[in-house]
């Protein structure tokens, strides 16, 4: 039983620890700010991807370049939108809706009117969670617009990740991890100054790096391998309740039911899309 069950297990820590990052990451907001935050955290974690995937190993095409460099953009896009919109939302309900992302990516390969069912049920969660209603009004808009920002780069970033890693191998998202840092370092430093060199937060800014990157792209790739790709999808869909519960025990953000209701609705909406579709028995690329 536990043969079958243990790269489930992993999955479910690696969600753990990837949500655990954003909250810890959330609370170093007050000092660095997100543009600050997204900074280092690009920094150390390509740092850690280059260790790990050797990138000098292999030489790079033109058309595989150009696929990286847009597949880094995204990335670090995709990251300075997100910290941004968890600075003004509940981790949660961003984490929700930034998973529209890999929704309407799935959404694009198929025209059956099944897809198109799952795509309402996420935009009924997603109207639930707009600031118009009583329930969600003290929501602040921008971080909403953050939030399919962040979404939106998602899909970039899996397109492009995908075209990368079809060309160049694994070794794409160390690569593309040093072009988001390069891009996303000076808007740090702009944005912080020299409080962002402080030597007293580098230590938590590391963690968060290595629990957002090193530790999930390590368990994930354990993992990977034992699992149909309709199962890690699957379980992936769960993030927005990682990222709720994880806000609530480190950062204290309530929930009120219509919001939970509403995180159910998208959740619901990936999994079916995730179930209802045609994919390859195991997942082979890049993350």
């Amino acid at each position: 039983m536990f043969k079958r069950s243990w790269p489930v297990v992993l999955i479910f820590i690696s969600m753990i620890s990837v949500q655990g990052s954003a909250s810890m990451a959330k609370y170093l907001f007050p000092v660095l700010g997100p543009e600050g935050m997204t900074a280092w955290r690009l920094f150390f974690s390509a740092i850690m991807l280059v260790i790990i995937f050797k990138p000098w190993q292999k030489p790079m095409t033109k058309l595989a370049l150009k696929y990286i460099l847009l597949y880094g953009i995204a990335m670090g896009c995709m990251n300075l939108c997100f910290y941004n919109a968890i600075a003004r939302i509940p981790l949660g309900i961003a984490v929700a809706i930034e998973l529209t992302g890999p929704i309407m990516v799935a959404m694009c390969s198929s025209r059956r009117l099944t897809d198109f069912i799952w795509l309402a049920i996420a935009v009924i969660g997603l109207v639930m969670l707009l600031p118009i209603h009583q329930a969600t009004n003290n929501i602040d808009p921008i971080g909403i617009l953050l939030a399919f920002g962040a979404g939106s780069c998602w899909a970039c970033y899996i397109v492009f990740g995908r075209k990368a890693g079809a060309i160049h191998g694994s070794s794409s998202v160390a690569i593309g991890s040093v072009i988001a840092s390069f891009l996303l370092f000076p808007i740090g430093v702009w944005q912080c100054g020299s409080v962002m060199f402080s030597v007293e937060l580098l230590p938590l800014v590391f963690v968060v790096a290595l629990l957002a990157s090193a530790i999930p792209y390590g368990l994930d790739m354990i993992a990977l391998p034992k699992l149909p790709a309709q199962t890690f999808s699957t379980l992936m869909s769960l993030s927005p309740v990682f990222a709720a519960f994880s806000g609530l025990i480190v950062l204290h953000e309530q929930l009120s039911h219509y919001q939970w209701l509403a995180i159910v609705f998208i959740i619901v909406s990936s999994i079916g899309t995730v179930l209802t579709m045609n994919r390859p028995t195991k997942l082979k690329s890049i993350k």
